[in-house]
């Protein structure tokens, strides 16, 4: 249409300029952790380099099954070790509290309630008082060494490393260097091994169950961002987030269920059992160990603590800015001291998977484990200027450690080269660390 004289000339509306999209702005509307997707391809570079060096032994079912039970007690107390890093302190005397607390379970199973209540040994119920008993010395030893930290402000790097010191001590003077061995036949169950595992269709079931919480989970949170008009995640990100947890997960049972019982122990089944062998003899899938679903079951309650909880709120505020927690009214000396009680009892549940794994409590047992333990949580995000760092992360850190001792033993290093290997992966991760905070500020 032509212009009207005196009129302003009549202006084409513009077309916008394509939105150029790069992997950084696609992983931001995706809400995806660079850091964590990073540690995954960390972890899969490891496996698949151990796994060439090894011949194709490191991801067979019977190493990887072996994997997730010796990161199990690592990944427990790396999660508590994530809240007390977070809130800028830190603690050197896990390994040791392991250690007493698990000669102190071995000794109430074997000599102290036998004796004192004339029950013989294996009564149904001596694993369970020894259970219990153990989580409230680790939650009473956390209780002091937080309320020294907290309301008489020695600093925590002190009185751990004094703890790391005293427990250590204490484990050797409770059994007089002895090993305590055997222990409760139901409580080496808790330690894993074929016996001590759940079976395929009962890991089955549970990997069916964890997937259909992830898939509510997405759904769940999507719906609620739309409720109070927060951004929600691209659909293509739901569902790729989806797909590759539920497919991880099933691909974890898989593997679990791959791995056979030993024969010969197959063959005791059997012979007990009344069942025939087939010629090639009788195959009992192992699934799922009791140490991975305790690990886990864990690792999601320290979760939705971290997350959901206002106690985690704390912690996270602690570690941000404590003279605003404080003035905002935070009882900071109460939360400090609790992230310890909370260390203290995952310090006992991972006493407990050690010792029934073992089936025997000895006077170094958990020695240097305060290294791995630390070096887990930061490999997995952590920050030692406090304020950052996730469970998940954490758990993930476990398993890289774990990888990388795993895959040298395969390969016939000695202890030093394995120290090493995981003191240059500790330097390198908090220096990454420093390098993305600075950028960041």
């Amino acid at each position: 249409m032509a212009d009207v004289p005196g009129a302003a000339p009549s202006v084409a509306p513009s077309t916008p300029a394509p939105v150029k999209r790069t992997v950084s702005s696609v992983l931001r509307s995706a809400e995806v952790d660079t850091r964590l997707l990073g540690m995954l391809a960390a972890l899969v570079i490891i496996w698949i380099v151990f796994n060439i060096a090894s011949n194709g032994l490191f991801l067979t079912p019977r190493n990887l099954w072996n994997l997730s039970v010796q990161t199990a007690s690592v990944a427990i107390m790396a999660t508590g070790m994530v809240l007390i890093i977070v809130s800028r302190n830190i603690d050197l005397s896990v390994g040791s509290v392991l250690g007493v607390v698990g000669m102190f379970m071995a000794l109430m199973q074997q000599e102290w309630i036998p004796q004192t209540l004339g029950l013989g040994f294996n009564h149904w119920w001596i694993w369970i008082i020894a259970a219990i008993g153990g989580l409230a010395f680790g939650a009473a030893i956390g209780l002091l060494q937080g309320f020294l930290i907290a309301y008489i402000a020695i600093p925590s790097f002190v009185v751990t490393l004094g703890g790391l010191l005293v427990w250590r001590a204490v484990t050797f003077v409770l059994a007089q260097g002895r090993t305590i061995s055997p222990l409760d036949s139901t409580f080496q169950l808790l330690g894993g091994g074929p016996k001590g595992s759940v079976g395929d269709t009962v890991s089955l079931v549970i990997g069916i169950v964890v997937c259909i919480a992830i898939v509510y989970g997405i759904v769940s949170n999507r719906r609620k961002r739309r409720r109070f008009d927060f951004p929600v995640r691209p659909m293509w990100a739901e569902v790729l987030i989806g797909t590759l947890g539920c497919g991880v997960v099933l691909g974890a049972v898989w593997v679990a269920n791959s791995y056979p019982w030993p024969a010969g122990l197959a063959t005791q089944f059997a012979v007990a059992n009344g069942i025939t062998e087939p010629p090639g003899g009788l195959i009992i899938p192992t699934g799922i160990a009791n140490p991975v679903l305790i690990a886990l079951g864990v690792a999601a309650l320290m979760t939705v603590l971290a997350n959901r909880r206002r106690f985690g709120r704390y912690v996270y505020a602690i570690g941000g800015n404590p003279e605003a927690a404080v003035l905002s009214g935070v009882n900071t000396r109460r939360v400090i001291m609790m992230t310890f009680v909370i260390m203290g009892v995952l310090a006992a549940v991972a006493a407990i998977v050690s010792t029934a794994r073992l089936n025997a409590a000895v006077s170094g047992l958990g020695t240097g484990a305060e290294l791995s333990v630390i070096a887990a949580a930061v490999i997995g995000g952590t920050s030692f200027s406090g304020g950052i760092g996730t469970i998940p992360g954490a758990v993930l850190g476990a398993l890289i450690i774990q990888s990388l001792v795993s895959g040298m033993q395969l390969m016939r290093f000695d202890n030093p080269a394995q120290d090493i290997a995981v003191g240059v992966v500790l330097v390198f991760a908090v220096g990454l660390d420093q390098v993305l905070r600075r950028r960041a500020s």
